[in-house]
């Protein structure tokens, strides 16, 4: 990896927007730098961290979050006048998540990736084909805390590059270790929410075996990612363009 990169963007007012370049890819070569980034929330950008991400490139913003959360955060990049703003809520098809791990035993997140992976098609063909047809400047996309609903995408992006699984999977779990003060944050507001400590552990973990399980559940379901991509509406120009994205 170039020492001149470095993955994670160093904000104050975001914890976990890295780079999803430089990542060795099965065919030969790398992943290219400073064209897609993953991000989590970015209501507390200041203005020098938006002037910092625009200095990187970024023309275009995709939100995956529902309409309350962005009520209650609202995105910096909404109204700004050199980078484009769109809002495609990622998981508008699921329960909650609390309801979800009520109703499943032994639940871990990788159950409600292979639930988005099924039930979320429309929204994922969406972000894709808006990642596919922005082809000016760096594209970041985000959720709340960059894990979940950010981590779906990130991992479709890389698996149709052909980034090997134990790659993606280790781009997944960066998460638990770059976010600095991120996750004790949304701990605690779930706390405040009421929600069980154990159930807790299970939402804002980021282990190994849940993005593997999300990639295994594409592979025995779909066949592999570009069968997935096709299946969910995508066409060859889009896939082709998505690969494209991130080639070196």
């Amino acid at each position: 990896m170039p020492q001149n990169h470095d993955r994670l963007i160093a904000l104050e007012g975001a914890h976990n927007v890295r780079d999803l370049g430089g990542y060795p890819k099965g065919r030969g070569g790398h992943t290219r730098w400073r064209r897609l980034f993953r991000g989590d929330a970015l209501h507390a950008l200041t203005p020098q961290d938006m002037e910092t991400l625009v200095g990187h490139g970024l023309a275009t913003v995709i939100d995956l979050r529902n309409a309350k959360e962005i009520a209650a955060e609202a995105n910096p990049f909404s109204q700004h006048d050199q980078v484009r703003y769109v809002n495609i809520p990622l998981f508008q098809a699921l329960s909650p998540v609390e309801l979800m791990a009520a109703a499943v035993p032994e639940f871990d997140m990788g159950e409600r990736y292979c639930h988005a992976l099924d039930h979320c098609q429309s929204a994922i063909a969406e972000v894709l084909t808006t990642i596919a047809q922005s082809s000016n400047g760096g594209l970041l996309f985000h959720c709340s805390a960059g894990k979940d609903r950010t981590g779906i995408i990130a991992a479709l992006l890389l698996a149709n590059a052909g980034v090997e699984a134990s790659v993606i999977i280790e781009d997944y779990v960066l998460t638990a270790s770059i976010s600095g003060p991120l996750i004790p944050h949304l701990r605690a507001r779930a706390v405040s929410r009421g929600l069980d400590n154990g159930l807790i552990d299970i939402i804002l973990a980021s282990e190994p075996a849940s993005m593997a399980r999300a990639l295994a559940h594409i592979d025995s379901s779909y066949g592999d990612c570009e069968t997935y991509l096709r299946h969910i509406g995508l066409g060859a120009t889009d896939i082709s363009a998505l690969q494209q994205t991130l080639c070196d």
